[in-house]
């Protein structure tokens, strides 16, 4: 079989078993009849490559990591292929994170981790394998919403720590305070100051980034209200990484809102060993491409089309 012939068996195993598109729409989407798909998941079953999931990977997402790593200063990427449906990348890239991370977690020996929030990293929550890892402490790096919500950084933290049986820490606050002033009002508080100082000893942290969309969590419900969309795009943001929002540079704006934020500076982040951001859809491209410029992470989780866009606006394209 031709390396063409065996990445179209990969890319039918992954639409299919990943995706849970039918034969029909596999059909349709690769160019091929409906009886080649159906011959091509039998024999991907056959020669053992699925096996509940798919046990290897498309050469086009493996050269762009390669790719990014060798023009980005990246420690480690990892692409995945992007589904069909803009609506399944967070879960695809929950599972391709969580998969990293069972992998990185005890190889790595990482006693503190710091975490997000958002939906990608929610996913990752769901997919997480179990685990025991008592010396382990989980950290929220930012504040969370004033409601409850699946998604806020308080249950993400304590689910992940559920999950591998480790400690887990809060950062007991909103994502924005009234005014830089009450902010800074806030961070004085003896807790607070501990809890900084304890994030500046952490040896992972795993975040996603948002854009200016209204499909940014941040966008529709963590917001101030006396903040507008246009006056973060006036001020020339692209997106945010844990509520500190960025221009195409990656870095932050001259914005009240970012004198607002509650939660760890972009300058302690830079200083994590091992920063991992998940994220993917076309809509934050221009955000991944500014967090990869500006080194703020050293892991990169995508998807393939947002990888690719993204890589093309750092070469100026």
């Amino acid at each position: 079989m031709s390396d063409d012939d065996e990445q179209l068996r990969v890319r039918v195993a992954w639409l299919y078993f990943m995706e849970g598109l039918t034969q029909a729409d596999i059909a349709g989407k690769l160019g091929i009849t409906r009886l080649r798909a159906n011959r091509l998941l039998g024999e991907a079953r056959d020669s053992g490559l699925v096996n509940i999931q798919v046990n290897a990977r498309l050469s086009g997402c493996v050269a762009l990591e390669r790719e990014l790593i060798a023009e980005t200063g990246l420690k480690d990427a990892v692409i995945v292929p992007t589904p069909a449906d803009p609506e399944q990348i967070s879960a695809v890239l929950g599972r391709a994170t969580a998969d990293y991370l069972a992998r990185h977690l005890n190889e790595d020996r990482v006693r503190a981790l710091g975490i997000g929030w958002g939906a990608t990293l929610h996913e990752t929550v769901r997919h997480l394998h179990s685990a025991n890892l008592p010396d382990l402490s989980v950290n929220s790096m930012m504040g969370g919403l004033t409601y409850g919500s699946e998604l806020n950084t308080f249950e993400i933290a304590s689910e992940f720590a559920r999950r591998i049986n480790a400690q887990c820490n809060y950062l007991a606050a909103p994502i924005y305070a009234g005014s830089p002033r009450s902010r800074d009002t806030i961070l004085e508080q003896d807790v607070f100051r501990d809890t900084f100082q304890r994030l500046s000893s952490i040896d992972m942290a795993l975040m996603s980034v948002g854009d200016l969309s209204r499909r940014s969590l941040l966008i529709r419900y963590g917001l101030p209200r006396d903040v507008t969309v246009e006056s973060l795009r006036g001020a020339g943001a692209v997106g945010d990484i844990m509520g500190t929002f960025l221009d195409a540079r990656g870095q932050p704006v001259r914005h009240a809102v970012n004198r607002r934020v509650i939660a760890m500076p972009i300058d302690l982040l830079r200083k994590v060993s091992t920063a991992i951001v998940t994220s993917g859809g076309l809509n934050k491209s221009a955000i991944v491409a500014g967090v990869l410029r500006a080194r703020l992470c050293s892991v990169l989780v995508c998807d393939e089309a947002t990888a690719r866009a993204a890589l093309g606006l750092l070469r100026g394209g």
